[in-house]
């Protein structure tokens, strides 16, 4: 272990210095041991928590959305190309979560390599991704929840209460009034699963397993039932020609339907926020992060394939594009059957998106750059049950008023630009400390599959919208406030003299 550093050699660093410096990996390792959460989750659980988190809105509704929009049938091409980049991310976040099995994520493996106040901005980031992540699927959740009741029980719900009151216009980039009400079922999900978080990891987990396998079952019945129904000129042209806008078909077009399914693999990073609660972290994360993604992108790409050759791409565009399909092949027992396993799937993907929020401001209350009520764990069950209730009523709040197309993209971009750290860091942690044992190494070593993926994942952010880019831009913004007038003046590391009983472990080559 590297030698300690005193309170006296940190007060000696410059401010300057003190924003890039960088946490001790030993001592991390050392807090992972002596964490108050309960270990409980094993691969198996750890792999359905992947699957639970990435098989959700992806498939069920942005996959209809940038056919419809962006790419055409070549949306199959975005879905690998997004594979690609999520799948380079995967193997350097395995390789992290051996090394540093704790519950931060992204936001851990940044400070633990490239110091506080870019932990502090990936944290911030990652706040965006699971909490807007969470309010997009919980909107999808509502449209499935509407066409579920339609076909099985023949009532149709009011707009006034199912849709967002606020809607954006893609063409001229800019809000509007809709005139509805308020996403009610959005809210409504969104807050029932956040009382079952605050119960127990392993209650949840158990919960999320078994949705898990209903939903797997449903999207296999799906593309089984419906192979028979594609009609080969619905696949011709493959990649429409572009209609002048860079987003609107073209090659440009596919790239940036990339950029919008790319939400579609989130998820496999939320596994590595249980760390801290599982039973073998070291064999058992690399695992379920690769393994739930394999899965999830065949099945992505078999679902794309179908849904573009039974129906004409631009009649996609809607929130529960498997209905439209289903409906064009006449089989409505079908309908009920998918909306309800689309309902199950939603309700996972919030389920896991709201349970690595919490986990996220939980390890930053740690450290002291959120306030110490963050880091607050229920005595009887052993959650963040504090971070848990206010994660989920904003997860309502924001699902209750903003449309799933805005939602969506910002999640990606936030998303992105995390794992492009995250493969930076993998190089930076193979020169600075090649003495770590690693149980799982990426393979090819550190300068092919990180630098593809730290790549994909810039080029990917470049296709976004301007407006998107200037909402995540401006999200950052609130960020640096907050770390600067609270995060700087309250860390752990670079004010011990504020916790008495707090050791300061800083790297000395740091110093």
């Amino acid at each position: 272990m590297k030698p300690e550093v005193t309170n006296y050699e940190v007060h000696q660093k410059s401010w300057w210095r003190k924003l890039f410096t960088v946490k001790d990996i030993d001592r991390l390792q050392a807090d992972a041991e002596e964490s108050p959460l309960r270990r409980s989750l094993n691969f198996f659980d750890l792999t359905a928590i992947g699957i639970g988190a990435i098989i959700g809105t992806g498939i069920f509704v942005l996959t209809g959305i940038a056919a419809a929009k962006n790419a055409g049938p070549a949306v199959v091409v975005s879905f690998v190309v997004s594979g690609i980049a999520a799948g380079t991310a995967a193997v350097s976040y395995s390789e992290m979560a051996c090394m540093i099995p704790v519950a931060g994520s992204a936001y851990t493996y940044t400070y633990a390599t490239m110091g506080e106040l870019v932990g502090w901005i990936i944290g911030w980031d990652l706040i965006l991704e699971y909490l807007v992540g969470a309010a997009t699927v919980s909107v999808g959740w509502s449209g499935y929840f509407k066409m579920f009741f339609k076909s099985a029980f023949k009532v149709d719900m009011s707009d006034k209460w199912t849709e967002a009151p606020v809607g954006f216009n893609s063409k001229t980039q800019s809000f509007y009034v809709s005139g509805n009400y308020v996403n009610l079922p959005a809210i409504a999900i969104s807050l029932g699963i956040t009382c079952l978080l605050c119960l127990g990891i392993r209650e949840s987990a158990r919960l999320n397993t078994v949705i898990v396998i209903v939903k797997i079952v449903v999207i296999l019945l799906f593309i089984f039932a419906c192979i028979k129904d594609i009609d080969p000129k619905n696949y011709t042209p493959f990649i429409p020609p572009n209609e002048g806008s860079f987003s609107e078909y073209g090659v440009s077009g596919m790239f940036s339907a990339a950029t919008t399914v790319f939400f579609s693999y989130i998820g496999f990073d939320a596994i590595s926020t249980a760390a801290q609660e599982s039973k073998n972290p070291q064999r058992d994360l690399p695992i379920g992060i690769c393994s739930s993604l394999l899965i999830c992108t065949v099945l992505y790409i078999a679902v794309c394939f179908i849904m573009t050759g039974v129906v004409p791409y631009k009649e996609l565009n809607v929130s529960a594009p498997i209905s439209v399909v289903i409906a064009r092949t006449g089989m409505s027992w079908l309908g009920i059957i998918v909306d309800f396993g689309a309902l199950l799937g939603l309700t996972s993907v919030i389920l896991v998106l709201l349970m690595g929020q919490p986990r996220i401001f939980y390890a930053m209350a740690k450290d002291g750059l959120f306030p110490a009520v963050a880091a607050k764990i229920h005595p009887r069950f052993k959650t963040p049950w504090v971070t848990t209730l206010i994660s989920g009523t904003a997860c309502a709040v924001l699902g209750g008023i903003l449309p799933v197309d805005v939602l969506g993209e910002m999640t990606s971009v936030g998303t992105l630009f995390a794992f492009a750290l995250v493969n930076i860091g993998i190089i930076i942690l193979r020169f600075k400390r090649p003495d770590l044992p690693r149980k799982f190494k990426v393979p090819l070593g550190p300068f092919v599959i990180p630098v593809i993926g730290a790549g994909l994942s810039i080029l990917l952010i470049c296709t976004a919208t301007v407006s998107t880019i200037i909402r995540l831009f401006a999200w950052m913004g609130i960020g640096l406030l907050i770390y600067i007038f609270y995060g700087r003046t309250h860390s752990k590391i670079n004010n011990p003299h504020l916790s008495p009983n707090e050791r300061c472990h800083v790297n000395k080559d740091e110093i």
